[in-house]
């Protein structure tokens, strides 16, 4: 039996790996988590041992003795990116780095995950790019402070890896939706718009797309690859399952049976018009990822 850290635990991926592991493993787990307004106890089904505290100022002995750090822990909104790009630094960048660090003082550490996103690639829909979906090898492009926040730390991991032989891996996953996410975010900011008659406001033309992916089968291909014996390597976790945003809205409408309020508006500063990754080679190594149908799960959920 391993213990494992879980940074941002709380929170609505975090959680889902959380309950994961308790439901279908017996390690320990140690949730790390300040708590922000993303992230709440009641995400966790079974009572979880748990450290209350900022990933920037944890230390080696506040997590005793682990086998893995699962990092999950981000400031992840992009709006609030936009108009307040240093809580971003400060989580994402200054908190990696320091997590790494305290982890590099674990002589028993066999792995350190670093949950990433496929904003790191930038836009997909560049008419200079040939091939429209991104494999691990791509270019880091990000377009917004919370994707280079990403990209940065990312690139942490990596040298670490490089510098100190960090046994890490990287993942970079499409869009995830499912319980317990927060209203902030668009899936559940739709469907609470549309059953409570609210205006809902549509960046540009709503023609982004976007792939989509159930929290838990995420969840299930992320513990895949930390109990495998891989490290110092990136992996792409995704479905192939994309919408436009607006046919998102129209969907919803549709399954709800009530019409959908909304509002054209300018468009988000540097707003990526398509997200694609390539997940060939988890695929290969590891099997099929997707378990959850995005509108099979709508249906069951509205």
């Amino acid at each position: 039996m391993s213990r494992i850290v879980v940074t941002g635990g709380l929170g609505f991926i975090g959680s889902h790996f959380v309950n994961y592991i308790n439901e279908n493993t017996d390690h320990e787990v140690l949730i790390v988590d300040k708590i922000t307004y993303a992230a709440s106890r009641e995400n966790i089904k079974k009572p979880t041992p748990q450290l209350i505290k900022d990933i920037c100022d944890v230390v080696a002995e506040d997590l005793g003795d682990y086998d893995y750090i699962v990092h999950f822990a981000a400031e992840s909104h992009v709006d609030n990116s936009i108009k307040d790009g240093m809580p971003f630094v400060k989580t994402n960048v200054e908190g990696t780095f320091n997590l790494i660090e305290v982890a590099r003082k674990n002589p028993n550490l066999k792995k350190f995950l670093h949950i990433s996103t496929d904003e790191v690639y930038g836009d997909m829909d560049d008419p200079l790019i040939i091939n429209k979906s991104a494999t691990e090898e791509y270019q880091l492009k990000p377009s917004s402070y919370y994707s280079a926040t990403k990209t940065s730390s990312d690139l942490l991991v990596m040298s670490a890896g490089r510098t100190y032989n960090f046994p890490y891996l990287i993942t970079r996953t499409c869009n995830n939706y499912g319980e317990n996410q927060h209203k902030e975010k668009f899936v559940p900011k739709i469907i609470h718009s549309i059953k409570n008659g609210l205006e809902v406001p549509v960046y540009g033309d709503g023609k982004q797309i976007r792939e989509w992916i159930h929290a838990d089968d995420n969840a299930a291909a992320i513990y895949k690859l930390l109990m495998s014996d891989k490290i110092q390597e990136v992996y792409n976790i995704g479905t192939g399952e994309h919408y436009q945003n607006i046919d998102i809205l129209k969907i919803i409408s549709d399954y709800l049976k009530k019409e959908v309020n909304f509002k054209y508006v300018d468009d988000r500063l540097g707003h990526d018009r398509k997200y694609s990754i390539n997940c060939l080679k988890f695929k290969k190594e590891f099997g099929n990822i997707q378990t959850v149908n995005f509108q099979e799960w709508l249906i069951k959920n509205l």
